[in-house]
């Protein structure tokens, strides 16, 4: 192999991404990657946060030990009024995948698809390992893309049978039902929040909310809470008080702290950053216990990891130069 050929790295399109990813590939690529946190064999730092008037921009880097050694660091706008105002995703943005051992330039991917669905899959890891076996009632809270893959991911490991539907613009949660109806799903888009989390086995907050809409009084004994809309310090989806009264697990708990419903709960003073139960890695490998009890209240309260976007990546990446997917470039040649 030549040194011009070294250099050579991959373009992966989110046409490219779509054709060789499936659902059961982030789920493995989910599991790897909270298997490699929990025994030391990767590393996610703080996020940085670049705010700006209608929205944000943040950076997730993470190194992972496979096979062989990957670095990937994924830059992502967040701007939660782009559909209605401008036509454009909330999120956009590209993640850098480099080899671990040499500094390499792999590949050059676009973070939309990744995002959605390595966001999902976490979810639904945290699912299997903490909701109730028999979980056959899903409420997703939020009817965007987040929580279209939401509902797909949770009912690839649970057995649901009903899937509710709630966003503020109900329309929203109407043109989700019709689209989840299609793929042989009972879907029901709902009005009153309250009459959802009465009977719902799995909720999953998916919203860009900034104030917390799910009080402890809402919730009903035994549910399962995937949290993943508080991915900046500005949002929040849980009550301080509901947190306090739940069982939390965390993807990482010093980021959730920070940056997510942890974060608010131990600003008001109803728990502190101790009383988390576990992260995800940890109930995985089996260095923490998972549920307890029917009767228990678990959140995930999920931040997202740059961990989880490197194996994905990895993923994606091995799977494209395989088959001969995505453009080749020549970065640094001049």
């Amino acid at each position: 192999m030549t040194a011009d050929r070294l250099a050579d790295a991959l373009i992966i399109s989110r046409s490219d991404i779509v054709r060789v990813m499936k659902l059961a590939d982030y789920l493995v690529a989910a599991e790897k990657a909270f298997r490699a946190l929990a025994m030391g064999k990767a590393y996610s730092p703080h996020p940085m946060h670049l705010p700006s008037e209608r929205g944000g921009f943040h950076a997730k880097g993470a190194s992972i030990s496979l096979e062989r050694d990957f670095v990937a660091v994924k830059v992502n706008g967040n701007f939660p009024g782009n559909p209605l105002e401008l036509g454009l995703p909330t999120i956009q943005g590209a993640i850098v995948l480099c080899d671990g051992g040499n500094g390499r330039l792999l590949a050059i991917l676009d973070s939309i698809e990744v995002t959605l669905r390595r966001t999902a899959a976490a979810s639904a890891l945290a699912a299997q390992l903490l909701a109730k076996p028999d979980s056959r009632t899903l409420l997703i809270c939020g009817c965007g893309e987040q929580g279209h893959a939401h509902a797909e991911a949770l009912r690839a490991v649970l057995p649901i049978e009903k899937c509710l539907l709630w966003d503020r613009d109900h329309a929203r949660a109407e043109r989700l039902a019709t689209v989840l109806a299609a793929s042989a799903m009972d879907a029901i888009a709902i009005r009153d929040l309250g009459s959802g989390t009465a009977v719902a086995d799995v909720i999953a907050c998916c919203t860009t909310a900034s104030a917390p809409y799910l009080e402890v009084g809402m919730i009903a004994a035994g549910t399962f809470i995937a949290a993943v809309g508080a991915d900046n310090p500005d949002k929040s989806e849980v009550a301080p008080q509901l947190m306090a009264a739940a069982t939390v697990v965390t993807d990482l708990s010093a980021q959730c702290a920070d940056m997510g419903d942890l974060r608010h709960a131990v600003d008001a003073g109803t728990m502190t950053v101790a009383k988390v139960h576990a992260q995800l890695g940890e109930v995985l490998v089996g260095a923490a216990p998972g549920r307890g009890s029917p009767e228990e209240i678990i959140i995930f309260d999920s931040t997202g990891t740059g961990v989880q976007d490197v194996a994905a990546s990895a993923a994606i990446y091995e799977r494209c130069a395989g088959a001969g997917i995505g453009k080749t470039v020549a970065l640094s040649q001049s």
